[in-house]
């Protein structure tokens, strides 16, 4: 990086950017956490719940959406 890119204050990306992956990263970790759980108490018992619509739709979709905006905070100028 020349001179000219780099941030006054000698960080590679802006106060904006590193919000933003502070976001992105908190999006991360709820997406996780949404799609944790599930235990059943008896391990040789199938469960239902591991197949929820909240553990196989929106938290994925949750996640994504916390890498984009990853994404997006790296390459944001």
């Amino acid at each position: 990086m020349s001179a000219s890119q780099t941030s006054p204050d000698g960080f590679a990306l802006k106060r904006t950017n590193y919000q933003w992956m502070v976001i992105g990263i908190l999006t991360l970790i709820v997406g996780y956490l949404l799609m944790s759980g599930g235990a059943a108490k008896d391990p040789t018992a199938f469960s239902k719940e591991i197949f929820s619509t909240r553990r196989i739709t929106i938290a994925p979709v949750i996640v994504l959406f916390g890498y984009g905006t990853i994404f997006y905070a790296i390459l944001k100028r």
